[in-house]
């Protein structure tokens, strides 16, 4: 696959990179990167020709807009789109001592609130900006409105009447009007959301996590077929399931951002067999499939260094036998119904 091919967002005037990079590993939530290399990877991420960088005032409490827009600033403006997330602000913490103790992560020192109102969006907006030190993004996208993230299906009601009726979706909307942002996005974990927004909200993608992986593909009974009904697109933002795709089934292997339970690691250990036999490595099964829906603008894989970022490419762009796809779904351990490459059918 050719990570340089680009493909639009919905019906905005976007175009992305089928292979984007994830800016979440640079707030340093599981391993500590120093400043030189966060530079190196942008650095690297960009020399390679990836226009689509994607960030969020979460990751890292603001630390990954941060070490993203130093370099971005360096770059043309027009030579890449940019987008971040609203729904959080970050501020300092009543405690500071204690909040030190208790962060999880190295990110920079500021507690979290969810705001999904017109003032949260345009404050959220607003510091984006100054953290990155650009004065503008292409994309704006609705962060974080599921359970896995608020803990509850009242404050994710809460919280999506607050974008609806207290302004936060009008204000999106009139970014975008006046040409300060190009498209919309919104963020999904879990399946169900998708059809609620699509009713409310004329977003234009979907940055989705985990419902569309080689490991799951929960997404094509409804969700899927509903985003190419609109013709909107998505985004795979965890297109190794947070970890076990690219760690395989190892004892501490990660699965929805937590640990891997036995039944996910004997799939995923089946899929390594499958995977072996055709001389294929599961990274590069599980960064290609997702690209063979209709559905999907791109993946953003995240990385923590140069290295692993150069390895992810190197795997995006690996041929691969169409008899791969025909036996994972021989041995049920892809859907039948999952899009693969089509010169199988030839």
């Amino acid at each position: 696959m050719d990570p340089g091919e680009r493909r639009r967002l919905g019906g905005s005037d976007v175009q992305v990179t089928c292979f984007g990079f994830g800016g979440a590993p640079l707030g340093e939530r599981f391993v500590r990167i120093s400043n030189e290399a966060a530079d190196a990877i942008i650095e690297t991420a960009y020399g390679v020709g990836i226009n689509y960088f994607d960030t969020a005032p979460q990751y890292g409490q603001g630390k990954s807009e941060a070490r993203l827009g130093r370099v971005l600033q360096t770059k043309p403006r027009e030579s890449y789109v940019l987008s971040t997330k609203v729904g959080h602000l970050y501020e300092p913490p009543a405690d500071p001592a204690a909040f030190a103790i208790q962060l999880r992560g190295n990110g920079h020192h500021f507690a979290a609130r969810s705001d999904y109102t017109r003032s949260g969006v345009m404050r959220s907006y607003e510091h984006s900006l100054l953290r990155l030190g650009l004065n503008r993004v292409d994309m704006l996208v609705i962060h974080d409105l599921d359970v896995t993230h608020h803990g509850s299906r009242d404050k994710v009601d809460f919280h999506f009447r607050e974008l609806l009726e207290g302004g936060g979706w009008k204000a999106l909307s009139e970014l975008k009007r006046r040409g300060e942002i190009r498209a919309i996005g919104c963020g999904i974990n879990q399946l169900g959301q998708i059809p609620e927004v699509l009713d409310n909200c004329d977003v234009d993608f979907f940055l989705v996590a985990m419902p569309y992986t080689l490991l799951d593909q929960g997404a094509l009974d409804s969700e899927l077929p509903l985003c190419q009904e609109r013709g909107v697109s998505v985004v795979i933002g965890a297109v190794f399931a947070s970890g076990i795709l690219a760690t395989g089934a190892t004892d501490d292997a990660s699965y929805g951002y937590g640990p891997a339970p036995p039944e996910v690691k004997a799939k995923v250990s089946a899929m390594e067999h499958v995977c072996a036999a055709h001389g294929v490595p599961l990274q590069a099964a599980a960064l290609q499939f997702p690209m063979f829906h209709p559905a999907i603008a791109a993946i953003i894989p995240g990385a923590h260094d140069s290295a692993i970022l150069r390895h992810n490419l190197e795997n995006f762009q690996l041929p691969i036998s169409p008899r791969l796809w025909h036996d994972l779904k021989a041995e049920g351990l892809i859907r039948p119904d999952a899009p693969v490459d089509r010169s199988q059918e030839k």
